[in-house]
């Protein structure tokens, strides 16, 4: 199959597919006499495996070291569930770390209402509410 019918069945664009085989994710490509990249059904089936690592935020590094271990004869399964815990770490710190940013967002939603419009458009600054909020978070510190 050609590279646009590979692009086409697996909704990854050509030059996308180009670059998986430059950076080895993808082995070379079979070449038809007519000089055109010639992709097996092994392939497309290698492209939708990426297609679903990304989707669970597995990097290119880690597709690339996963298809490795399979390449050598040896199952990823452990070197998986080692990615897939720091994931979820990062995960629970990014979420707390949005607790919080959404915490200080009602904050300053809840401050932006106690405050007449005149006032803050008296002020000689960009932005009132975020110039405040971070003086006082400094002044916690």
């Amino acid at each position: 199959m050609r590279i646009c019918d590979l692009a086409e069945q697996t909704g990854v664009s050509p030059p996308t597919i180009r670059y998986y085989e430059k950076i080895g994710i993808l082995p070379p490509a079979q070449r038809a006499d007519n000089g055109y990249r010639a992709y097996r059904a092994d392939d497309m089936d290698r492209v939708h495996f990426v297609v679903r690592a990304r989707s669970l935020d597995f990097s290119l590094d880690e597709i690339r070291e996963i298809l490795a271990f399979r390449e050598r004869g040896e199952t990823p399964c452990a070197y998986v569930l080692g990615q897939i815990d720091g994931k979820l770490a990062e995960i629970d710190r990014r979420m707390a770390a949005l607790a919080q940013m959404k915490a200080e967002l009602r904050q300053l939603q809840a401050a932006a209402e106690e405050i007449p419009l005149a006032a803050v458009e008296a002020k000689n600054c960009v932005c009132h509410l975020i110039e405040s909020h971070y003086s006082t978070q400094r002044s916690e510190k």
